[in-house]
């Protein structure tokens, strides 16, 4: 099977790194292109989807990817992990963090975390470029008040970002209670035992858009890859969308594919089918 470079003359100075075209949104599906022949697409081990003739397929200019128990186990990132991220930047393609943390607890947990070109963090609520050292609010900082009366109800623990409000379950009674009783246009995401708080509209798919405009990609040419609730929204906003296996059971049902891998060995896994061959892998049931 040939790739996207098989079929565009090189052009490039000799040594110089082999990068992927960069495709304006405007053009987007231009990149989309059919096979004639049906192919088979594993999802996983045990199962796997047919993919017929006609159905589009993507060129990859992107990587979006979930941290915890996705990049990182027990919050740390492996060595073949990152190496993996690093294989990815060399072929000239953009890398995307998308993570519920605050940047400030993400610094000190994921010290590479500069790889990254661009940064969702609070579930959408802020977006950050390491290469500028840029933060951009999102979303407006949490009313006061509400956090005042979360505190005096005893809600703990409790992180207050820029923009995030967050504790753990089964703390989202107190919460809904206090957004009801003060009125206020927020809503709760789940991340497994998590519970984030965040305006009404925001969250990781809408990140997501901010880094993509800033980036000029479309969401077509984009790979996400998740692990738990709060990672739909942007797994079926990006062109393709794929489950680790450690996934919760109704991600994996959405997602266009399903890694062998856990965690950072599977984000490893997609790195390593993205770079050998972007046809292959990108044929989204979802476009």
């Amino acid at each position: 099977m040939r790739d996207l470079h098989s079929v565009i003359p090189d052009s490039r100075p000799k040594g110089e790194p082999r990068k992927p075209p960069m495709v304006p949104v405007r053009h987007a599906k231009a990149c989309l292109r059919t096979r004639r022949s049906h192919s088979m697409v594993e999802r996983s081990s045990a199962k796997q989807i047919e993919v017929w003739s006609g159905e589009p397929m993507m060129y990859v200019l992107a990587l979006a990817t979930d941290y915890d128990e996705t990049l990182a186990e027990h919050g740390l990132v492996s060595d073949a992990t990152f190496k993996a991220l690093e294989d990815f930047k060399k072929t000239g393609r953009k890398l995307i963090l998308v993570t519920g943390r605050e940047l400030p607890d993400l610094a000190r947990v994921f010290p590479g975390h500069d790889i990254f070109d661009k940064i969702v963090a609070e579930n959408g609520g802020l977006l950050y470029t390491p290469g500028t050292k840029v933060k951009r609010l999102l979303a407006p900082a949490p009313p006061q008040e509400f956090v005042d009366r979360l505190k005096s109800r005893g809600v703990a623990p409790l992180y207050v970002g820029d923009s995030i409000v967050a504790t753990l379950v089964p703390n989202e009674t107190i919460v809904l209670d206090e957004i009801r009783r003060l009125g206020l246009e927020l809503e709760i995401i789940f991340n497994k035992g998590a519970v984030m708080v965040l305006p009404s509209g925001v969250n990781k798919a809408t990140g997501l858009a901010a880094a993509l405009e800033e980036l000029e990609l479309s969401p077509h040419n984009v790979v996400a890859i998740g692990d738990a609730e709060n990672d739909d929204a942007f797994l079926r906003a990006a062109g393709y969308g794929v489950a680790v296996a450690n996934a919760l059971p109704s991600l994996k049902e959405t997602a266009d594919r399903v890694t062998s891998g856990q965690r950072g060995e599977g984000v490893a896994e997609l790195v390593g089918q993205i770079t050998a061959n972007d046809a292959d892998l990108t044929q989204s049931r979802r476009q």
